[in-house]
């Protein structure tokens, strides 16, 4: 007998890779200067984590959703200071990017959790 909320709840974080994969290809590049700019690199390796999985022919759910709480972790942890500071050297906006960023992908990772 096939369990129907299985099959939802896959169908469900599938849908979030999709998600994510649609908001890399439009904001992508803007996040990648970002992160290249944090202090914090893990959030960049996880950005490439991120890619990695996506070059796979169908990606994994558990990949990316680690990937992009890596992500929204490193963003939610910077100092106003830091941002600032950054805002300064490299002519970014760095707080408003961080904030941004940070609430598109708190929204993807909450489609995840709609597949738990």
């Amino acid at each position: 007998m096939v369990n129907i909320t299985n099959l939802e709840t896959t169908e469900a974080r599938h849908a979030a890779v999709y998600t994510a994969e649609q908001h890399l290809r439009r904001h992508g590049a803007s996040l990648c200067d970002l992160l290249d700019a944090l202090d914090d690199k893990s959030g960049f390796g996880a950005l490439c984590d991120l890619h990695s999985a996506f070059g796979q022919p169908i990606a994994d759910p558990d990949i990316v959703e680690r990937a992009l709480r890596d992500i929204h972790r490193v963003l939610a942890g910077q100092a106003p200071s830091a941002l600032e500071r950054i805002s300064r050297e490299r002519g970014l906006h760095a707080n408003d990017m961080t904030r941004w960023h940070g609430a598109r992908i708190s929204e993807i990772i909450a489609r995840f959790r709609h597949g738990d």
